[in-house]
């Protein structure tokens, strides 16, 4: 019998809400890192897989270290409450992406910035940070082995679902 997936229903709804800053990750050799901003994500039905959007060419350094098969790690935050996720795979595939998951990143992209503007963060501010060609877009799919909560407080770094 199959283990039950790693993410739950809310935290899958959660990564992938309308409302979570994404930031995905790798590594190198030396262990250094790298980093870039996601645009949305999307869970599997069965939630064992996680899609993230990225465009490849500002995100140059994690896309060229994920293809080279190093680690990933991404982090989901949601900055009105600070309600923080990380989770880490293996591998990731990247590929293609279609129509929809350019329309669905774009949707995303624009409650996201509304999500900040409500919290007096300037619009312009916020767009530029969170800026992204969806030509370049570029999907990113991972199967979590690892999740932990990193909301800050007494919980922060506990295996996700473990009591603080």
């Amino acid at each position: 019998m199959d283990a039950p997936p790693l993410l739950d229903e809310a935290t899958a709804a959660f990564i992938a809400g309308p409302t979570a800053s994404i930031a995905i990750a790798s590594r190198d050799d030396a262990n250094h890192a790298s980093l870039f901003k996601a645009v949305a994500c999307r869970v599997s039905a069965d939630r064992r897989r996680v899609t993230l959007y990225v465009d490849q060419q500002l995100a140059h350094a994690v896309v060229a270290r994920l293809r080279a098969g190093f680690p990933v790690a991404a982090v989901f935050s949601e900055p009105a409450t600070h309600r923080t996720i990380q989770l880490k795979g293996e591998r990731a595939e990247l590929g293609a992406v279609a129509p929809a998951d350019r329309e669905h990143a774009r949707v995303h992209f624009e409650a996201l910035v509304e999500h900040l503007v409500a919290l007096d963060y300037p619009e312009d501010g916020v767009r530029c940070y969170f800026h992204y060609t969806p030509e370049q877009l570029i999907a990113i799919a991972f199967e979590p082995g690892t999740a932990f909560e990193q909301t800050p407080g007494a919980g922060a770094g506990n295996p996700l679902g473990s009591a603080a």
